[in-house]
């Protein structure tokens, strides 16, 4: 067994699926209104459903991940979420993190394409079940994957309709008279 290929993909699915829980369930300091909101400032309208799809894909496919489960499709998810992220806030402020760039996105991207790459070890489900699926084409396949899944979002992001905005009614000024005793 190669434990740290196992530990790579045990702890970064687990982190995925805590990141993903954060903004599906508010779990470990998460707050799925607030999530909903960046998304719409993002372009991903409507926020809420934007920000569940992606809080799916990171649980969903963290928990695969983790449990070493349809390597492939988990890898393909969460790059698809990275994708995302990078083109949407991170590209425009250069590759650092210290400026609110893409270098630890790009870090994910490139660990997940090795472990579709790599597969997901004898230590995991896929190679328990015998449905092991690794090698460059598949690597190269859940990186195009993701892709076309952060396009897809991003086109059904700028198809939405602005949200309404909300103007307040005015409401008639309501006195209260206390009756003569």
């Amino acid at each position: 067994m190669r434990i740290g290929k196992t530990a790579t993909r045990v702890l970064v699915g687990g982190l995925f699926i805590g990141h993903g829980t954060q903004k599906l369930f508010g779990w470990f300091g998460g707050d799925p209104p607030a999530t909903a909101e960046g998304f719409e400032k993002m372009g991903l309208r409507p926020g809420r459903r934007h920000a569940m799809a992606a809080g799916a894909a990171e649980a969903g496919g963290g928990a695969l991940l983790a449990l070493g489960l349809l390597t492939p499709l988990a890898t393909a998810a969460l790059s698809g979420v990275m994708v995302t992220a990078i083109r949407q806030v991170h590209l425009r402020n250069g590759p650092w993190v210290t400026k609110g760039g893409y270098e630890y996105h790009a870090v994910l991207l490139a660990l997940l394409m090795g472990l579709a790459d790599d597969g997901p070890g004898k230590a995991s489900l896929d190679s328990a079940l015998g449905i092991e699926r690794s090698g460059a084409r598949w690597a190269l396949a859940e990186l195009a994957a993701g892709a076309a899944g952060s396009q897809l979002a991003i086109e059904a992001g700028r198809r939405a309709p602005e949200p309404a905005t909300v103007t307040p009614v005015e409401q008639p000024e309501h006195t209260h008279h206390a009756a003569a005793a």
